[in-house]
């Protein structure tokens, strides 16, 4: 099936190997990995770069399998989660690049296109977040305001 906005199709990848349990190899129990994951937080890492230092630096290759939890869960456990969702985060970050670059390149058409095709996608992904109730029913994505909305 073709993507959305272009005529491109997607691209097949690898999977990973279907675990129940942590690997026999995996030095680190539960409560280990969510002290790092705390302090990963911390230090202004997102979720997905807590995930691939996990991965590269300390040898866990699946964060949910390790602990029965994904990264957000364990955040939203110990009062540490995001206000934002991180893949609406970075849209909401991109939407603003494209709108701070559109003021100085009037003329730049095909990034107005662009910004308009990421405005749709933040606009689809409030709706779902809304419909699954961790965004609020009244939140609601403003161009003028999203900079506010990108702090930490």
């Amino acid at each position: 099936m073709a993507k959305m906005h272009t005529r491109n199709k997607g691209n097949s990848g690898s999977t990973r190997p279907g675990r129940t349990e942590a690997p026999a190899w995996s030095m680190y129990d539960a409560d280990e990995i969510t002290n790092i994951i705390l302090d990963l937080w911390k230090q202004g890492n997102s979720t997905s770069e807590i995930g691939m230092v996990l991965r590269d630096n300390y040898g866990v290759p699946d964060i949910k399998v390790a602990t029965g939890k994904k990264i957000t869960a364990i955040l939203v456990e110990n009062d540490s989660a995001p206000s934002l969702p991180e893949d609406l985060y970075n849209l909401i970050v991109k939407a603003i690049r494209m709108r701070k670059h559109i003021s100085k390149n009037h003329k730049d058409v095909h990034n107005g296109r662009s910004l308009h095709l990421t405005e749709a996608k933040i606009r689809r992904l409030v709706k779902y977040y809304q419909a699954n109730k961790v965004l609020p029913v009244d939140w609601k994505y403003k161009p003028e305001t999203a900079e506010m909305l990108i702090t930490r």
